[in-house]
């Protein structure tokens, strides 16, 4: 069991190296767009933050961010980062999306990360985002569509795009694309990604 749990350490710090450098996802500068610059006290969560390229993007955008993710390792990665803006207003917080809570944010942002959460957990984890977005706040990130090759993976959730449009009934979509294409992962992988990106507001 430790060998195990010390490859999936090693495979996780593999994941934060080869993405670390990589710039933001294009889903969170649109929401940082439609948003505008930041009130002094809006907060940003963001979702499964990694080793913390779009954080660090909404820190240097003068956001206070509260970065949530499953793996210590990954809080650790974004603490260690070189560019994290001096006067940066970050709070972290290991928990996964099944049993943590977070607070109203004006901004959720989630880069492929929802995801990884089980089906059996989607729905109720999917209500607490949404009641969390405050008025005018935004969402951005990803869903899995059903073709995506992850999708008998035990613990992945994946959707029709009808499905995945419905997510957002209660939302104004200001992007949805849907993306289908064979690459590999930052490990180097090859798979069939069926990807929507998604940026959504809540009235206000």
């Amino acid at each position: 069991m430790a060998d195990a749990s010390e490859r999936q350490l090693r495979d996780w710090a593999t994941y934060y190296a080869r993405t670390a450098e990589r710039a933001p996802r294009p889903t969170l500068l649109k929401a940082l767009d439609v948003l505008g610059p930041p009130a002094p006290d809006w907060l940003a969560v963001d979702l499964g933050c990694g080793g913390g390229r779009d954080t660090v993007e909404m820190l240097r955008r003068g956001w206070r961010v509260l970065a949530i993710d499953a793996e210590q390792s990954a809080i650790d990665s974004l603490r260690g980062r070189l560019d994290l803006p001096a006067d940066a207003r970050l709070d972290t917080l290991v928990g996964r999306f099944e049993t943590t809570i977070w607070p109203d944010a004006d901004l959720v942002n989630s880069s492929f990360a929802l995801p990884l959460c089980p089906p059996a957990d989607f729905d109720p984890m999917w209500r607490r985002l949404l009641e969390s977005l405050k008025p005018g706040g935004c969402f951005a990130g990803q869903l899995f569509g059903d073709r995506d090759s992850f999708r008998d993976r035990p613990g992945i959730t994946t959707m029709t795009r009808e499905e995945a449009r419905a997510r957002f009934d209660r939302l104004d979509i200001v992007l949805f694309e849907e993306e289908e294409t064979d690459a590999v992962t930052p490990r180097g992988t090859p798979k069939h990604w069926h990807l929507f990106h998604v940026v959504a507001r809540r009235p206000r």
